[in-house]
C-alpha cells in the first residue's frame, strides 16, 4: 500500500488561500538560486507576512505560535537562560512555572533538538521545556529588547526615582522598550495577571498615583507612585489600547492584547476624566480562564439537572441575573460552549465581546453606527440563528426584540441586573414586558454571585455557635466543622484564594407559568418553587460552607442571610 506524501508548505499556503499559484511559482524560481526556505522567500517577495507564515506553520506542525511584538516575558524565565546562549541558539524564554517546573521557549525551529538539549543542559534537570513557534526576525529583536534591562517593578521604580532616565513622552517614543516607563507598564500588567487580578485601577490623586488590583472581587492597594510619572504612563496605556492621546476631557474605551508568559491575555481599557487627571481601569480577560465547562460550575445535583432540562428546550429565553462582576457572562459562555456544535448556528450581540468562541458569530453593539441591542437582534434574526445571546436586557426595545426572537422558535440567552432569580419578573414588568408575554416564553432564570474560596493553606476549622447553627440550618446538637479565614503568604494574607459561583436555578414549569400569568409576587413564586425543591442563593452558599469551600463571613458579604434567622425563630 503506497503512502500519501505530505503536502509541501507552498501547496498548503495556496490551498488555504494565503498565496496564489502564480506567487508560488515565482517563489520556486527564486528558490533555485537561493538556499532559503520557501516561506522566507515568500515573505521577502512581499507575498505574505511573517505573522501569516508563523501562524500557518504553528497550525500545520501542531505547535502553538506566539507574536513576540505583543509579548511580555517572565523575568524569572529570562534568568534561567544566559543571553549569549539565547542569542546563539535563537531562543527566547517566555514563561517559567515554578510549581509545575515548566519553561516555555520561543523558537523559529521547534524541532531543533540540539538547541533544546543545550538549554536543558544548563538548567535544572527537573524542568520540562515547552516550545512556541516564533518568527526568526522577531526573535533577534526580542532578545535585544528584553535582555539587559530590569523587568521587576521594584528595579524599574528605583531606576525612575534615581532620575537616570527622563520621564518625557518624546523619550518614551524614541527609546520604546528600553525606557523604564514602558517596562513599568508591562511589569504591572504582568504582575496583575500573575496575582489573579480581574481589574487594574490607575487612580490619580492630588500629589500621587494610586495603583490597585481587584483580586477575588476585593480591591487591594498595590503601589503608590509620584504624580510626575502619570502623564507619560497615560500616554503609554493609550497608545497600547489605540486611544486618542490628545483627548483628555472625554471618556474613551480601548483594548490591549498581550502574551503574558505563554497565555494570550486581553485587557479592556476605560479612561475617565477626573479632577486630578484621567482615571484608567483595565479589565483583565484571560481566555484560558474565561470559559468553564458546565460540569465544573459546582452546581448541586438538582440544580445541574434543572439547567440541563432548561437547555434542552428548543425555544424560549433563559436569563442570568446578578450584580456587575458576579460572573454572569462567564456562565453564559460556559453554556454556549456546551451547546456549540457544527449543526447549530449560535450568534451573539455583546457590549463588548469579551472572549472569542470558535464557530460562534459574535458581534458588538456599536454606538458609532447607531446599532443598539434592539436593532442588533433584529439584524441577527435575518442570519438564520438557532441560538441567540443578547448581552443585556436593559430597556423595553431590547426586551421586546429578545422575547420576539424567543417566540419565533429561537433559544435566547441574556443577562438582567436583579438581586435574585425571582426578582427578574417584576424587573421585566418594570421595563415594559407584559405577564402574558413572559408566560410560556421564559424557560428559566439563573441567579448568581461570586464568593471567595477560603485559602487551603491557612484555613482554621471550628464548631459554629448557636446563632451560626441557625443560619446554617443545623440542629443545636449537631457539631459540623466549618472554616475561618486566617491569612498567610500563599493568599497574600487575605485568608482567601480564588472564587467560586453560588447559584440558584429556577426552571419555569407549568405551575409557575400559571402564577406568572396571574402576576404573582416574587415571594409567591419563590414559595411555590421551594415546595418543589428550589434552592436559593443562600441555600447553595450554605452547602459550600459545609463542604469547606468558603466561610460564613464571606457568604454574608454577598448574600442576605438575616431572613434565615427570621424564618427559624
Amino acid at each position: 500500500m503506497s503512502q500519501v506524501k505530505p503536502m509541501r508548505i507552498g501547496d498548503q499556503l495556496v490551498d488555504v488561500g494565503i498565496i496564489t499559484q502564480d506567487q508560488l511559482k515565482i517563489a520556486l524560481i527564486e528558490q533555485k538560486t537561493s538556499r532559503d526556505q520557501i516561506g522566507k522567500i515568500l515573505v521577502r517577495l512581499g507575498f505574505m507576512t511573517e505573522e501569516n507564515l508563523r501562524q500557518h506553520l504553528g497550525q500545520s506542525l501542531g505547535h502553538e505560535s506566539v507574536d513576540l511584538k505583543l509579548l511580555v516575558p517572565d523575568a524569572s524565565a529570562l534568568e534561567l537562560v544566559d543571553q549569549q546562549l539565547a542569542r546563539q541558539l535563537k531562543v527566547l524564554p517566555t514563561a517559567y512555572d515554578r510549581k509545575k517546573k515548566r519553561l516555555s521557549l520561543a523558537m523559529s525551529d521547534t524541532f531543533n533538538i540540539i538547541a533544546i538539549d543545550r538549554i536543558a543542559a544548563t538548567i535544572d534537570n527537573d524542568i520540562e521545556i515547552d516550545t512556541l513557534l516564533a518568527s526568526e526576525s522577531d526573535l533577534d529583536q526580542a532578545i535585544d529588547t528584553f535582555y539587559g534591562y530590569d523587568l521587576s517593578i521594584d528595579g524599574i521604580l528605583q531606576e525612575l526615582e534615581s532620575g537616570k532616565s527622563q520621564v518625557s513622552i518624546s523619550r518614551i517614543e524614541q527609546e520604546e522598550h528600553s525606557h523604564p516607563l514602558v517596562r513599568l507598564i508591562d511589569a504591572l500588567l504582568s504582575d496583575a495577571v500573575k496575582m489573579r487580578a480581574s481589574d487594574i485601577h490607575f487612580e490619580p490623586e492630588d500629589m500621587f498615583l494610586r495603583i490597585r488590583y481587584r483580586i477575588d472581587g476585593v480591591l487591594q492597594q498595590i503601589r503608590s507612585l509620584h504624580k510626575n510619572f502619570w502623564s507619560a504612563m497615560v500616554v503609554r496605556l493609550k497608545v497600547m489600547s489605540s486611544m486618542n492621546i490628545a483627548e483628555t476631557r472625554s471618556p474613551q474605551d480601548g483594548r490591549i492584547s498581550l502574551t503574558i508568559g505563554s497565555n494570550l491575555i486581553d485587557f479592556r481599557v476605560s479612561s475617565q476624566p477626573t479632577i486630578h487627571g484621567e482615571n484608567i481601569v483595565l479589565r483583565i480577560l484571560d481566555r484560558n480562564k474565561g470559559i468553564v465547562p458546565i460540569d465544573q460550575l459546582q452546581l448541586s445535583k438538582r440544580a445541574f439537572t434543572q439547567l440541563q432540562l432548561m437547555m434542552s428546550r428548543p425555544e424560549g429565553i433563559i436569563m442570568v441575573t446578578g450584580p456587575t462582576g458576579s460572573g454572569k457572562t462567564t456562565t453564559l459562555y460556559s453554556i454556549l460552549n456546551h451547546l456549540n456544535e457544527e449543526s447549530v448556528n449560535i450568534m451573539t450581540l455583546e457590549d463588548p465581546v469579551e472572549y472569542p468562541l470558535s464557530m460562534v458569530r459574535q458581534s458588538s453593539v456599536n454606538a458609532s453606527v447607531k446599532m443598539d441591542f434592539a436593532d442588533g437582534i433584529r439584524s441577527l434574526m435575518r442570519q438564520d440563528p438557532d441560538i441567540i445571546l443578547v448581552g443585556e436586557i436593559r430597556d423595553v426595545d431590547t426586551a421586546t426584540m429578545a422575547f420576539r426572537a424567543a417566540m419565533t422558535g429561537h433559544q435566547v440567552y441574556s443577562t438582567l441586573h436583579t438581586n435574585s432569580a425571582t426578582a427578574a419578573f417584576p424587573r421585566l414588568l418594570d421595563i415594559g414586558v407584559k405577564s402574558s408575554v413572559m408566560t410560556e416564553n421564559v424557560i428559566g432564570i439563573i441567579g448568581q454571585r461570586l464568593v471567595r474560596k477560603v485559602c487551603g493553606a491557612c484555613k482554621n476549622a471550628y464548631v459554629p455557635n448557636d446563632i451560626e447553627k441557625k443560619v446554617l440550618g443545623v440542629g443545636k446538637d449537631d457539631s459540623p466543622l466549618i472554616y475561618k479565614a486566617i491569612g498567610c503568604e500563599s493568599c497574600n494574607h487575605t485568608g482567601y484564594k480564588g472564587r467560586a459561583a453560588i447559584m440558584e436555578v429556577l426552571r419555569i414549569d407549568t405551575d409557575l407559568d400559571i402564577l406568572l400569568s396571574r402576576g404573582a409576587s416574587p415571594i409567591e413564586i419563590e414559595q411555590a418553587a421551594a415546595s418543589n425543591g428550589f434552592e436559593s442563593l443562600a441555600d447553595d452558599g450554605i452547602r459550600k460552607i459545609l463542604e469547606g469551600l468558603t466561610t460564613l463571613d464571606e457568604l454574608s458579604r454577598v448574600v442576605n442571610l438575616t431572613h434565615r434567622l427570621d424564618r427559624l425563630k
